[in-house]
């Protein structure tokens, strides 16, 4: 379906978008219509240049790193040379005098409760309200619906199992022990409890105990000497024990606790980039329309599970009755930050006064900010009236002073104090890992978030050094010394520019959805690292992983941290080339399998179904949590490999063949797939797999973008023309 423009100003706009602007997003607000769009148009004519100009530094940057590594080709790389080059072509910046950061009227969710984050793709209605719900999840059923507990032998196939049951009612019981601890009882022997005169008492027949920290009690619901919740709190984070006799759980448990409700998922990144496939207006006005509706309060979702009509819609905030009688409610959803577009990619939405598309981080800027207006008005998501804008795939102090920029002009035209726009910095290019306490300098006012992302780190890192020779293998990329470098660096430069107890430091995400018990023996290295939240794939998973943070408090770790020696540069630069690698014929073929079948799974589904992100079976069929990053890591390593002989293109086209049978294995069973391998030649996925290696080297930055959006478009287009 040809997209229908109409004129507004020097702009030609989605007739879809212009009527999504006016009729929704601005609706209840105090700009007008044609105040945004002429607000808009002076900033994007200003500000489309000087995008465009970024993105051509970062080209030629990338030239001359490339005709560097030619150049030495050979000779013994010298890293204080390769140093000097990176800070005289503008790399590498001069660093300048310690500071800290000033970012003002920050939630408490941000700076002093640390918790498990989530990432959910906002074009997914149902999807981000589970996530915006995931603050409060029952422990009982992440337990028992989870690997946590082992599958007993005698355990019974029922509808429920008490003997599972009985199991997750002792893992609880020894959380309470450990971090609630009562004064001459363990939790596992209570016959009931009760509120007396403003505190928790729990009882043993007749006996009565305390608790050993007081101060952990907060409050109760219900009647006092039968209350049917009672509230306590640990390193900031909240839980509550329920009563209720009707419940099964209950009714096997002596004194009557049906469940444990942990506060997990403290703040959810609302996704516009990595994790969906968002093409054109029609995409986006999707996802605009969901953030739209989070930042309303009023979005639902509807939806059938085996046979039955569900819907879906925010969770209201929680009552209770405080230890002084006093009437109680902490925030029932996690907080909601979005995630914009990098400065890469351009969108049809909106085609500019010289015939270009509008840069997409421009329009994202506007119309997520512009949907917050309502959330400012209502203080329901950020009680401090601000809005929290995660920026992706920024290239150092150049591009995060541009960010600064945009969003001091957004703020002007949308009538909004100026700061009130904060901004996450994701340090997963090279560029700005180098640089990151200048990136930081760029935005101190603004700045409420920094973390790392491998995944993406590693794809620029293999990218930017293409031609210093063959990559390692990528599991050995985990254990190499510039990845220790970048993960401490971030961590490091965060603490000395004063983040701990002003803003978040994040590490990045737990692929594996399935493997729960895996995640609750690792997960804790995040924390020990010194993040104060890091990524889960799912409120379960938000749930298991905030036991963790009762096990550490972050804000001691991170004092300890200060501390250590600082990461440094050199190790940061050291390039992760193979010494003269002897790797066999079969250990090279198994390193490009399993490459190409994690590329293949995801792109089927991002090309031919606008899945941007989802539980892709592994080469093990193991279930891992795909979206671009991982695409741009197995794309890039592929490319390197080529590039220099490790294999050839004749070996991958049919590595990729072979890989591509196996996908259309594993998804036999979803009605919308189409097989690959019925005919390659005309699998638009399929050969958009092959054009993200075989053009890898040439692809900006490595990004996978600028090629999935071209073939999804095409892919659009004709499931269009079928229908017409």
């Amino acid at each position: 379906m040809q997209e229908k423009y109409i004129n507004i100003n020097t702009l030609k706009v989605s007739e879809k978008l212009s009527q999504f602007i006016s009729d929704e997003l601005l609706k209840e607000t105090d700009l007008s219509v044609d105040n945004f769009w002429s607000g808009f148009e002076k900033t994007v004519n200003e500000l489309a240049p000087k995008n465009k100009e970024l993105i051509k530094f970062r080209e030629d940057l990338q030239k001359q790193i490339d005709n560097w590594h030619i150049k030495n080709k050979g000779n013994e790389f010298n890293l204080s040379d390769y140093k000097k080059f990176l800070t005289e072509i503008g790399y590498l910046k001069e660093e300048g005098d310690d500071f800290e950061i000033s970012t003002q009227n920050v939630d408490e969710e941000i700076t002093s409760i640390a918790g498990p984050q989530l990432v959910v793709p906002v074009m997914n209605a149902r999807y981000a309200l589970n996530a915006a719900n995931a603050r409060w999840m029952s422990l009982y059923d992440s337990l028992y619906g989870t690997d946590v507990i082992e599958q007993s032998e005698d355990s019974v196939s029922e509808r429920y199992d008490p003997l599972r049951g009985e199991m997750v009612i002792k893992y609880g019981r020894d959380f309470l022990d450990k971090y609630f601890p009562l004064a001459g009882l363990s939790w596992q022997k209570i016959t009931s409890f009760a509120v007396k005169y403003g505190k928790f008492k729990a009882l043993k027949g007749a006996d009565i105990y305390d608790l050993v920290d007081e101060n952990k009690f907060i409050g109760h619901r219900g009647e006092a000497d039968n209350p049917s919740a009672i509230i306590l709190k640990n390193n900031n984070l909240h839980i509550e024990i329920l009563k209720d006799s009707r419940a099964f759980a209950a009714q096997q448990d002596h004194a009557g606790i049906s469940d444990i409700i942990l506060e997990s998922a403290v703040s959810t990144i609302c996704d516009n980039e990595d994790s969906v496939a968002a093409v054109d207006a029609e995409d986006k006005i999707v996802c605009y329309r969901n953030w739209l509706g989070l930042m309303k309060g009023d979005l639902k979702s509807k939806f059938e599970k085996e046979g039955k009509l569900f819907e879906r819609k925010l969770n209201p905030n929680r009552s209770y009755i405080s230890k002084d009688g006093k009437g109680l409610k902490l925030h029932g959803r996690s907080l909601l930050l979005v995630r914009n577009v990098g400065h890469l990619m351009t969108n049809p939405s909106i085609i500019l006064k010289d015939g270009s598309e509008v840069p997409e981080g421009i329009m994202d800027a506007f119309i997520t900010t512009a949907a917050a207006l309502h959330d400012i008005k209502k203080k329901t998501n950020s009680r401090t009236g601000s809005i929290y804008i995660v920026k992706p795939k920024m290239h150092g102090p150049d591009e995060t002073t541009f960010t600064d920029l945009l969003f001091s002009k957004v703020e002007e035209v949308l009538g909004l104090p100026k700061y009130t726009c904060k901004i996450g910095i994701m340090d997963e290019e090279r560029r700005t890992s180098a640089n990151l306490k200048e990136c930081i300098r760029s935005l101190k006012n603004r700045v409420f978030f920094i973390n790392t992302g491998f995944l993406d780190r590693t794809g620029d890192e293999m990218h930017t050094s293409m031609e210093a020779g063959p990559m390692i293998k990528k599991g050995d990329m985990k254990t190499s010394k510039w990845i220790t470098a970048y993960e401490n660096n971030n961590v490091d430069i965060g603490l000395k520019c004063g983040f701990s107890g002003k803003a978040q430091i994040g590490k990045g995400m737990w692929a594996m959805p399935d493997k729960m018990k895996d995640m609750m023996e690792q997960k804790t290295g995040h924390l020990k690292a010194g993040a104060n939240c890091a990524w889960v794939p799912s409120p379960t998973a938000a749930a298991l992983h905030s036991l963790h943070y009762h096990e550490i408090n972050i804000f001691d770790e991170q004092q300890k941290i200060k501390n250590r020696e600082e990461a440094k540069l050199d190790d940061l630069l050291t390039i992760p080339t193979a010494d003269r690698p002897n790797w066999s014929v079969d250990e090279i073929n198994k390193e490009i399998s399993n490459s190409a079948q994690t590329l293949l799974g995801y792109v089927v589904r991002w090309i031919d179904q606008g899945v941007g992100c989802s539980k892709v079976p592994d080469i093990n069929n193991v279930g891992l949590m795909e979206d671009r990053a991982t695409l741009r890591i197995s794309s890039q390593h592929i490319a390197n490999w080529i590039h220099h002989g490790i294999t050839t293109k004749i070996q991958v086209v049919e590595i990729l063949k072979d890989m591509a049978k196996i996908v259309d294995d594993q998804n036999k069973n979803n009605s919308n797939y189409v097989r690959m391998s019925d005919n390659f030649e005309n699998s638009i996925a399929f050969q958009t797999a092959c054009d993200l290696v075989f053009k890898g080297k040439e692809q900006p930055s490595g990004y996978t973008e600028p090629l999935l959006h071209l073939n999804r478009l095409t892919k659009k287009s004709n499931l269009n023309q079928k229908l017409s």
